[in-house]
């Protein structure tokens, strides 16, 4: 078994799946473009269906012109914590892949894009940075405020940054900000059928 930040596997894993965690207090402090695309140049060697790589990422980092546009998409609970980030991120997706007489649908783009955010987050997690990924987006706004292209669509937010202690979190928020158990094995995984 492995252990790590509080944390106990039932079988034996390396420790970067134990270490990293969605925190929600960050320090604020500036993230800069090289890090932020070392964790995108990991993302970009995830694994997708034909190597279509439908994912695509949309980003602010901390005080540029960008960063009070996307830290509004997201909904105000979100907001309330998220602004102490350093980066905002907006996981993008397209639904077609090419084909040989143009783009087909993709049934896996989804499915890739999530593996693209979870070499993200590990990623980040090696460098000493967290990514929190959130689906409290402003969902009726999020497509067109970032002028999305037609048949991309986001699947989700992620702010970055380092943590900091719970106490930078509102009350009931300092509650929560510790790294969450798993379901065991046994309850997600069915040799032959359900």
């Amino acid at each position: 078994m492995t252990t790590a930040n509080s944390r106990t596997a039932d079988h034996e894993i390396s420790p970067i799946f134990l270490e990293r965690w969605s925190p929600r207090a960050f320090t604020g402090e500036a993230i800069s473009e090289t890090e932020l695309r070392t964790m995108f140049e990991a993302a970009r060697w995830a694994p997708s269906s034909y190597n279509s790589q439908p994912w695509r990422f949309v980003y602010a980092r901390r005080d540029n012109a960008y960063w009070d546009k996307l830290l509004g998409l997201l909904i105000p609970f979100n907001q309330s914590w998220a602004k102490t980030g350093s980066a905002i991120v907006f996981i993008v997706s397209t639904g077609t892949m090419p084909g040989k007489e143009g783009p087909v649908p993709s049934r896996s783009h989804a499915f890739d894009t999530g593996a693209a955010w979870g070499y993200l987050a590990l990623q980040a997690s090696l460098m000493g940075w967290q990514a929190h990924g959130m689906v409290g987006i402003e969902w009726d706004r999020v497509n067109t405020e970032l002028n999305l292209p037609e048949g991309y669509q986001v699947l989700a937010g992620v702010a970055i940054g380092k943590q900091g202690p719970a106490t930078l979190l509102p009350e009931a928020l300092q509650l929560r900000e510790h790294p969450s158990p798993r379901n065991p094995v046994g309850d997600f995984v069915v040799e032959g059928g359900f």
